[in-house]
C-alpha cells in the first residue's frame, strides 16, 4: 500500500534539493551569463522540471494549507517539457531571481510544519 504522506515528504525533499541546485548553479551569475551559457540554462531548466514533476505527487491538502501559486509551478514544468521551443530564457532568469526564493521558503515551511 502506498504511503501518501511519505510520498509527499520525499517529493518535497526532491523539490528542496532541486531549488538548492538552481541556487548553487546561479550563484555569482548574472543575467547575461545565464542567457549565454547553454549548459547552465539547461541544468536550471532540468531542475525546474524536477520541481514541477515532484509537486504533482504532493498531496493537494498539504499544498492548499500554504498559500502559493502551485498551478504556476505545474504549468512551468509543462512548458519546459512540452512547449520547450517557446521558452524565453530571460523569463526563466526572472523566475530564478524573483520567484525561486519564495518557493524555497514555502517548501521549507511545509517540511517544518507538516513533517
Amino acid at each position: 500500500m502506498k504511503d501518501s504522506k511519505k510520498e509527499s515528504y520525499e517529493r518535497l525533499i526532491h523539490m528542496q534539493k532541486a531549488v538548492n541546485k538552481i541556487e548553487t548553479f546561479t550563484t555569482n551569475v548574472n543575467k547575461i551569463d545565464f542567457l549565454n551559457d547553454q549548459i547552465l540554462s539547461s541544468a536550471v531548466l532540468f531542475n525546474f522540471t524536477v520541481i514541477g514533476e515532484a509537486i504533482i505527487h504532493v498531496e493537494t491538502f498539504l499544498l492548499d494549507k500554504h498559500e502559493y501559486k502551485w498551478h504556476k509551478v505545474r504549468a512551468f514544468r509543462n512548458l519546459i517539457s512540452h512547449e520547450y521551443f517557446n521558452i524565453k530564457l530571460a523569463a526563466v532568469w526572472d523566475i530564478v531571481v524573483n520567484d525561486l526564493p519564495k518557493l524555497k521558503q514555502v517548501i521549507e515551511t511545509i517540511l517544518d510544519k507538516e513533517f
